[in-house]
């Protein structure tokens, strides 16, 4: 997948996209047909624990995405930039972007934010790195929002979300993700833009959907919000089979004398 291959699908097919941190999760899903895997800054919770995304760095990225990229035959690879690594000024987010593509080999970054980063985003794309946005609810604005809530309920907000989108795809994103907001307002934003929208808690007019990975496969016991859908309840079989490892090297019947040398 290319991103050019990507803005074609608008209108056309929807667009799948995965969150991904390591290399054999990230065969399984690029075999599967999924076309982007993100390496999300949501490895901050979901890989090192952390209550929110902001803690994980620039190296910490370039390090996860490296086992994706290398597990991705079919699927484009895009890293999100963290927290701090793009919102000093332009000059230091265009170097982080050219560092994180260069060190990591994936195809594209993705930012988060609407006016405040288009100038930056513009400078991404003239440099050569592709660029997927981010509006609605930004986990990086958690602590100026105060939670994870439906954002752009109202009008003023919805219309600036609007305008920020058609910024975005002005400065060259080659796609947009919208995060939690009302169905209605992200299937106006897809038909305001040029580029495609992918949704996570936007609704079905969007031209594709993304969901965290570890999420969909029902990992994550007590995260639960309205827009995921389990395809898969693996927590509890990978409960068992850990369980019935540790019982049978407590009993001493693994390894068996045929598991032996």
């Amino acid at each position: 997948m290319t991103t050019t291959r990507i803005r074609g699908m608008k209108g056309v097919d929807k667009i799948t996209m995965l969150t991904s941190y390591d290399y054999t999760l990230a065969r399984l899903a690029d075999e599967s047909g999924v076309e982007i895997l993100l390496v999300g800054d949501s490895a901050s919770n979901i890989v090192c624990g952390n209550q929110y995304t902001l803690p994980i760095t620039v190296d910490e990225m370039i390090f996860l995405t490296k086992g994706v990229v290398r597990a991705a035959q079919h699927a484009l690879v895009v890293v999100d930039m963290p927290f701090g690594s793009y919102q000093v000024n332009d000059d230091e987010a265009v170097r982080n972007a050219i560092r994180m593509i260069k060190e990591s080999g994936a195809d594209a970054v993705k930012l988060e934010g609407g006016r405040e980063v288009a100038d930056a985003i513009r400078r991404m794309v003239v440099a050569g790195v592709p660029v997927c946005g981010h509006l609605g609810l930004t986990p990086q604005s958690v602590n100026q929002f105060g939670g994870y809530g439906l954002r752009a309920k109202e009008e003023a907000e919805a219309e600036k979300l609007i305008a920020d989108a058609k910024l975005l795809d002005a400065a060259g994103c080659f796609c947009i993700v919208l995060e939690k907001i009302p169905a209605a307002l992200a299937e106006r934003v897809t038909k305001a833009v040029s580029c495609p929208t992918i949704g996570i808690g936007a609704g079905a007019g969007t031209d594709g959907q993304v969901l965290v990975l570890h999420d969909m496969l029902g990992l994550n016991e007590g995260f639960k919000p309205k827009f995921l859908r389990q395809f898969a309840h693996l927590a509890e079989p990978i409960h068992q089979a850990v369980g019935d490892y540790v019982k049978a090297v407590k009993d001493a019947s693994f390894p068996s004398a045929e598991e032996s040398y």
